[in-house]
């Protein structure tokens, strides 16, 4: 490939790649009816599934990896998480899980059936155990105590950190601030997001995938993904010194994807730069202050028996 990015239109499923790729980053449709993708019942999610994960493997390097970012399946009011359906198809298929990453965010939609959700998992896995790309140093995160030292045996004494910083485990947070508190810190890509465009109703935020391009590729290595939508993931791949190959069905989204890359290309793009400090608005601001209709509502409910106290924290709490 001779161009630093390259996106088609067309579907996955019947694409072969003149050039592997050596990480595929992606967020696939999730079958339940979005204005970009036809609503399946979960037996026929589970056969597309094997056909996108067959292709993957078909077009990934033997050294390669998958970064697999997915959210839940709906049925008939059943909930059903999509990793429990990929992870056993990628595993059939060859790959190994080396990491099950919980990113969590601090707003989204409310459900009035069951407990609000507020996180997706990304599923990294790797064709080959024991060969296989894993860069910690770009993506470490401050220690919460870098000064800390040893205790006891041969090493007592000296700091017991990494001067760059510390892993940044597997669940990635929305917390205030990135550098202070130790989390992987980046929001999902909502109206008021410095990202988002209007023609994507489910925009990948591109430092999650700058995350997963240093952690698992290097610098010249061809980043692809599969369903690129408006080209999230080929906007971090150049901005890290990667190839791109996008495949997306939508040539709405093709046209967006190249004009976005194309910005992130000549430095124009408006993007959030990792490890921006989330705003959150002050105790002080309106929104954050007990509507006086409520009054009545919670003191009634704080004199029943066995309170839980779920307004100890409100003041931290951005997603009311």
């Amino acid at each position: 490939m001779s161009e630093i990015f390259q996106i088609s239109c067309a579907l996955f499923e019947n694409v072969t790649l003149s050039e592997k790729a050596d990480l595929i980053i992606s967020s696939p449709p999730y079958g339940i009816g979005k204005i970009y993708e036809e609503k399946k019942t979960l037996n026929d999610y589970k056969l597309w599934a094997i056909s996108i994960v067959e292709n993957l493997k078909k077009n990934l390097k033997p050294n390669g990896a998958v970064c697999w970012q997915v959210g839940t399946f709906v049925e008939k009011g059943e909930y059903i998480p999509l990793d429990l359906i990929y992870a056993p198809i990628f595993m059939e298929k060859g790959f190994t899980l080396k990491n099950r990453i919980v990113w969590k965010f601090g707003s989204g939609l409310h459900s009035e059936t069951r407990f609000s959700g507020r996180y997706e998992v990304l599923l990294w896995f790797v064709m080959d155990k024991s060969n296989y790309t894993f860069n910690l140093d770009p993506v470490r995160i401050n220690s919460k105590e870098p000064s800390k030292r040893s205790f006891k045996g041969p090493n007592k004494g000296k700091l017991s950190g990494n001067p760059l910083g510390k892993n940044p485990s597997d669940v990635w947070k929305i917390v205030v601030d990135e550098w202070e508190k130790g989390e992987w810190n980046f929001p999902n890509v909502k109206s008021n997001h410095v990202e988002k465009n209007s023609a994507h109703p489910c925009q990948f935020p591109i430092e999650l995938a700058e995350r997963c391009i240093l952690a698992f590729s290097n610098e010249g290595d061809t980043i692809m993904d599969p369903f690129s939508g408006t080209g999230s993931t080929g906007c971090a791949a150049v901005f890290h010194d990667r190839k791109f190959i996008g495949v997306e069905c939508n040539q709405e989204y093709v046209e967006i994807s190249r004009e976005r890359i194309r910005s992130a290309l000549d430095g124009t793009l408006k993007t959030r730069k990792i490890g921006t400090k989330i705003q959150s608005a002050s105790t002080s601001a309106k929104t954050r202050q007990i509507p006086s209709e409520w009054t009545d509502v919670r003191e009634d409910q704080s004199k029943k028996r066995r309170l839980y106290p779920q307004w100890k924290n409100e003041s931290e709490d951005d997603d009311n």
